[in-house]
């Protein structure tokens, strides 16, 4: 609990139209050349499985004052059209994972490797596409969401 680290909705969608979202927050970047990323996902997690199966997901980036957009994704999502659990979302062009409308930033990950240990598995992402959709002020790294900014007595879960 005393690492801190960002929130970040990650998402998936199966090959017959399931969306998988969930709120993560074990998520760093791990190389510049390639582009890769490193998150922890829950092992009984449809967004475990499905990111499995098609071996594409997207993470997408929360900013300051999104904290009900990662609250919404702490439960199982409900896909309804383009919406899911409520948030309109489009499919992102590289991968086609969803991208929440709402969210600040995205990346869009080919899933190059996967660790099983524990609870989590850690998933290795290959950034294809990236973007930033609403803008912000200052440093990129102080505008993200963290887990601290949903209130003292709140922690990660699983």
């Amino acid at each position: 609990r005393m690492i801190p680290y960002g929130i970040y909705v990650m998402t998936a969608e199966s090959s017959d139209g399931k969306v998988a979202a969930a709120t993560v927050n074990w998520a760093t970047q791990a190389s510049f050349s390639p582009p890769l990323v490193v998150i922890g996902v829950k092992a009984d997690s449809a967004a475990h499985d499905i990111t499995k199966a098609t071996g594409t997901f997207a993470l997408n980036i929360l900013g300051k004052g999104q904290g009900d957009i990662a609250y919404t994704f702490f439960k199982s999502a409900e896909r309804d059209g383009n919406t899911v659990s409520g948030q309109p979302f489009s499919k992102g062009s590289a991968t086609g994972a969803p991208i929440l409308d709402a969210t600040t930033a995205f990346l869009e990950c080919k899933l190059v490797d996967t660790i099983e240990k524990g609870d989590h598995s850690v998933f290795v992402g290959e950034v294809v596409e990236a973007g930033i959709k609403k803008p912000f002020e200052g440093r990129a790294d102080q505008a993200v969401l963290a887990m601290a900014d949903l209130g003292e007595k709140v922690f990660y879960g699983g």
